[in-house]
């Protein structure tokens, strides 16, 4: 039986998904280094470095449409979409569903191929994994029928097509000695890399990078990756590692199913089970895990409960399992099959002990990455997070922004001490960021054009743009440094990559004060959309760039650039401030659980309400402040705060332009006499600028006097506490009168 594990409500998502604003920016990067690659008179590679989870196929899909719109000079592409494994038809079957309306491209198998040739805007899609085993030289080389890649490849180009290859999942492929025969043999025009963690290193022309925080920050995946948690207090008794691992994974799917019901959505997590890729021992790890899972947790194939997905072994099951609401909890697999596989719903991972160490990377994670509905979830925050449950001894994480992902720490709340202090918070929802500019760039830059009248301001047939060569020179003293000397200089005209490299210039020296990394592509859009519009240019067309930079055009298109720079400002940047989305939690209480990466740092602090306690470089007030929390008998216990998270405790305010805040005090700390104090270190010139969070803090305070709150910024001078609880907030570092001396 063949089962189809693909979604036909992803389909629907994937076809209709409205492109995320990194996902836009990728795109259109993306698309604009092949067009260049594309110039160049050599065979180039274009890196797309994006994380798992990222939306990949999608961005790499809108990106082949726009090619095959935008094309220039009758040029006539053919493409090669070559997957690890069965991603090939999991591929294929993406992209057709996202090509439906508009039929642009054609996706293909090698037996569905016409007159053997890849037609124009043809994707033919090949399985990587089976031509790289010994008989790749049937498919390569010459035949009978002559139906073999040689022969198709070269009825392509004799037809005036050029071919662009994709490889993806390339970090599974593009290594191997008969990957480079392959890439040899197709020939390609340009070579699009895919993957999380690229490999090609030759002949790399352009690299496009999506950032893992991005991807974050639009919620398409975890916050983070959580491992063994709450293994410190466990009781293990006479239970073998494998049940323990296994019985902790199964625990934390009945909390997350549970959670999921809280927050009102269908969800039922997924336990993936991983078994070792070694052959010697897989039936035996096999047999023993299903042995375990019905033995000890009625797991099992017959209830419907369990799947099986192995080379030799699958289950009925399979079918539909990554529907949210399918009743299948338990997924075993082989790593080598899972690869790519797409499984929001699968939260919690298994992994067992095959050697000493275990060497985690982005692809481990990215089985149990995804957000199953793309978003967070605010009331259950552990529902953002995935879980590993593992037998291994010690882990070692390869990629460095990994190690911000993988929690390896984590402290629990001392329950049998802690009392309930519901006390109000509130949580702003990450707005975008204020430093970028969006794509409502080009619009303000349509309007000030057409305001000032530009078009009519610009020469059409500006001078050459020229780039001086120093001409004639010598060096007389090889030790003397400076200018070397040299008869003049000549003027030659810039080729294509000079002027996109001295038109790339002056889009960055114009973005201030937005960061070019962001804006830089925004701007570019709205000067081409000008072009477009007022002179019917294509995108990406030199010309524009010729025009823009001409000595007698350039100053008109930096006057409109800032005016329309002035105008974002205040059109959208002042209005993002103002609309932030605010959730408030009316009974806050200190985590059950907080998690730690590995750059954090285990410390003794006896009165911490969380044990064990981590840190990360905590300030010399922080560290000070704990000393004397921890001395002082009046203090039954308290608790270091954390930041930007709905799970720490957060006080609203306004700063100096009205705009509402999140004040995330340092210290909450329960007194043996019942009240709750809230305390922010400061010192020095942080003090003097904590005037609207100190001002915001009194006004909480005054405002849920029944919970008997007290406290404010605190500061240590000479040997001394003292806080300021003030309705006005006042420092004076040499008048401190109206400060209180804090006596605990």
């Amino acid at each position: 039986m063949k089962i189809n594990l693909i979604k036909i409500h992803f389909y629907e998502v994937f076809k209709m998904i409205e492109l995320k604003d990194y996902q836009r920016r990728a795109v259109e990067n993306l698309h604009r280094k092949v067009e260049y690659a594309l110039q160049s008179l050599e065979n180039e590679v274009v890196i797309f470095q994006s994380p798992t989870g990222s939306g990949k196929t999608v961005m790499v899909s809108e990106m082949l449409k726009k090619l095959v719109k935008s094309r220039k000079d009758d040029k006539k592409f053919s493409f090669v979409w070559v997957s690890v494994r069965m991603l090939h038809e999991q591929s294929k079957e993406k992209l057709e569903k996202y090509y439906e309306d508009d039929r642009l491209l054609q996706c293909s198998y090698f037996e569905d191929l016409e007159d053997r040739r890849i037609g124009e805007n043809e994707i033919l899609f090949i399985n990587w994994h089976s031509i790289n085993k010994k008989d790749i030289n049937i498919f390569v080389r010459e035949n009978e029928q002559d139906n073999n890649l040689n022969s198709v490849i070269q009825n392509t180009k004799e037809e005036g097509r050029e071919i662009i290859l994709v490889i993806d999942e390339s970090h599974h492929t593009a290594k191997s000695e008969k990957s480079r025969e392959l890439i040899e043999v197709i020939g390609p025009k340009v070579t699009i890399e895919v993957s999380a963690t690229p490999h090609l290193k030759e002949n790399v022309s352009e690299i496009e990078k999506v950032h893992l925080s991005d991807v974050k920050t639009e919620e398409m995946i975890k916050s983070e990756i959580s491992v063994n948690p709450e293994f410190l207090n466990i009781k293990v008794e006479s239970k073998s590692s494998d049940e323990l691992v296994i019985g902790q994974a199964l625990k934390k799917r009945e909390e997350s199913a549970k959670m999921y019901k809280g927050e009102g959505s269908n969800i039922s997590p997924l336990v993936l089970i991983q078994l070792p890729d070694k052959k010697s021992n897989l039936i035996t790890k096999k047999d023993d895990v299903l042995k375990i899972l019905k033995d000890k947790f009625n797991v099992t194939e017959e209830n419907g409960k369990l799947a099986v997905w192995l080379s030799e072994d699958k289950s009925d099951t399979l079918a539909n399992i990554e529907k949210n609401d399918n009743e299948v909890d338990v997924l075993v697999f082989k790593q080598a099959i899972a690869l790519g596989w797409d499984c929001p719903r699968a939260s919690i991972l298994v992994i067992f002990r095959e050697s000493k160490s275990f060497t985690f990377t982005i692809q481990t994670i990215g089985r149990i990455m995804r957000m199953p509905e793309l978003k967070y979830y605010l009331k259950e925050p552990e529902l953002n997070k995935g879980f590993i449950f593992t037998n291994l001894p010690n882990i070692e994480i390869t990629e460095d922004y990994a190690k911000d992902y993988v929690t390896v720490y984590e402290s629990k709340r001392d329950n049998e001490r802690y009392k309930e202090i519901s006390i109000p918070s509130i949580f702003l929802k990450r707005q975008r960021e204020r430093t970028r500019l969006s794509g409502k760039f080009a619009e303000i830059f349509m309007k000030i054009a057409e305001e000032t009248n530009l078009k009519k301001k610009i020469t059409f047939q500006p001078s050459r743009i020229v780039s001086p060569i120093i001409a004639d020179g010598r060096i007389v003293d090889i030790d003397k440094t400076g200018e070397i000397e040299h008869k003049g200089t000549i003027e030659v005209r810039l080729n294509h990559t000079e002027l996109q490299n001295q038109f790339d210039k002056f889009i960055v020296q114009n973005c201030t004060p937005y960061a070019p990394t962001d804006s830089s592509d925004r701007m570019k859009t709205a000067i081409y959309q000008f072009f477009n519009k007022k002179f019917r240019m294509k995108k990406y067309d030199p010309q524009a760039q010729r025009i823009t930079l001409g000595k007698e055009n350039v100053h008109a298109f930096v006057d409109t650039i800032n005016l329309a720079k002035e105008k974002y400002k205040t059109e959208v940047v002042e209005q993002l401030s103002e609309v932030r989305e605010k959730k408030e939690i009316p009974k806050w209480e200190v985590p059950v659980i907080v998690s730690y990466n590995s750059r954090y740092k285990r410390e003794s602090h006896p009165k911490s309400i969380v044990k064990p306690f981590y840190t990360r470089k905590p300030s010399e007030p922080e560290q000070l402040f704990m000393e004397l929390l921890d001395n002082s008998d009046k203090v039954e216990w308290w608790f270091k705060n954390g930041e930007t998270e709905i799970k720490y405790f957060a006080v609203l305010y306004k700063d100096e332009n009205g705009f509402e805040r999140a004040f995330y005090v340092d210290f909450i700390v329960w007194f043996k006499d019942g009240t709750i104090g809230l305390f922010d270190t400061k010192s020095g010139m942080t003090a003097k600028d904590a005037k609207y969070r100190a001002e915001g803090l009194q006004e909480y305070i005054q405002r849920n006097k029944d919970k008997k709150l007290w406290g404010g910024i605190a500061i240590y001078v000479n040997g001394t506490w003292r806080y300021n609880d003030k309705e006005k907030y006042e420092y004076n570092p040499n008048d401190l009168s109206s400060w209180n001396i804090l006596e605990i």
